[in-house]
């Protein structure tokens, strides 16, 4: 297979987590654009693009709950509206995107991704589609149900693409900051997965309404990714052209979370 990559769009980027169900079309319309002109020249890479569930199924869950009942439903109805938005915006570029809901490929244990089933995924890459996953509600084996945040996906499908010896090349995480910031505001240019008491201290929460972790969740995702030899970048994709820059392998200003030396 081609180079792998993986690319997180995230939910404070595609949407106002300050209030529900705030999507943003433009952006939404932008970064589908960039990432059909990324995909569309020879020697392009193979992507899997996720997206994060946003002032959608993050208010969800914090509104209705989301270890039982109707909460588990409401949460995944919501998730899947903002997914749906993407999709067409995808569509509308002429991507030929395939969507994979993790609520029906992944099941948690204890609140973990206990297992995902990668085949339709891989099938998809195969035909020439371009996969997509996002945060969803999935079926827990001792909670009943739980949060699945596209971090948590991304880390289980490479662990099951280990298994099948398909090799993922970078992934790239696109939000609102440039990078992970020190409290003064500063970039941090650079995190090794050994040395990463720094910018663990420094990566906060997510503005507005976030039930997952906000940025340090994305860096403990990106720095499991590391030890797994496989090397992230942060960057702000707020700014017209980087998501395409980066999907190309051009540099980025960003952080960039490797592997120990």
């Amino acid at each position: 297979m081609d180079r792998l990559l993986l690319l997180k769009l995230g939910g404070s980027l595609i949407t106002d987590k300050t209030r529900p169900e705030t999507p943003r079309p433009g952006t939404i319309r932008r970064l589908a654009a960039e990432v059909v002109e990324a995909l569309g020249g020879p020697g392009a890479p193979r992507l899997v693009l996720g997206h994060g569930s946003g002032s959608f199924g993050h208010a969800a869950a914090a509104r209705f709950g989301v270890y039982e009942g109707v909460g588990v439903s409401r949460v995944q109805e919501r998730a899947a509206a903002l997914h749906r938005r993407v999709l067409d915006a995808l569509l509308a570029e002429g991507a030929a995107p395939f969507s994979i809901a993790p609520s029906s490929a992944l099941v948690a244990a204890g609140g973990t991704p206990a297992h995902m089933e990668a085949e339709p995924l891989l099938l998809a890459l195969e035909a020439g589609l371009l996969p997509v996953v996002y945060g969803d509600v999935v079926m827990d084996r001792e909670r009943g149900a739980t949060i699945a945040s596209t971090e948590a996906v991304f880390l289980a499908l490479v662990r099951e693409l280990e298994r099948r010896e398909v090799p993922v090349a970078r992934a790239l995480w696109a939000g609102v900051t440039d990078g992970i910031l020190t409290p003064a505001g500063e970039r941090l240019d650079e995190v090794r997965s050994d040395d990463a008491a720094l910018a663990l201290a420094a990566a906060g929460g997510a503005a507005g309404t976030d039930v997952t972790g906000g940025m340090r969740h994305r860096l403990e995702a990106a720095l499991d990714l590391a030890r797994r030899g496989v090397p992230s970048l942060v960057f702000d994709a707020t700014v017209s052209g980087r998501t395409a820059a980066a999907l190309r392998g051009e540099d980025v200003p960003g952080t960039s979370v490797l592997p120990t030396r």
